[in-house]
């Protein structure tokens, strides 16, 4: 019988369970993870109106825009 279990070793591990390169903390695929949470955070930031709610669809904001003429 051939036994394929590698032997335990003590490398430490990343919380995610792969086994970690040397000088490392996560593995790469959860530096990728936190790099995209990291965007996605800053995007939700830029994106958002500060101060102001959505406006309702396809009305004018105000006089100007509703092409209202006082003279």
């Amino acid at each position: 019988m051939i036994n394929h279990l590698k032997p335990i070793d003590e490398t430490p591990a990343c919380e995610c369970g792969a086994v970690l390169e040397q000088g490392r903390f996560r593995c790469r695929e959860c530096r990728a993870r936190d790099r995209w949470v990291r965007r996605q955070a800053a995007k939700r930031r830029t994106t958002a109106r500060s101060g102001q709610s959505q406006p309702p669809a396809h009305r004018p904001r105000g006089i100007v825009e509703a092409g209202v003429s006082w003279t």
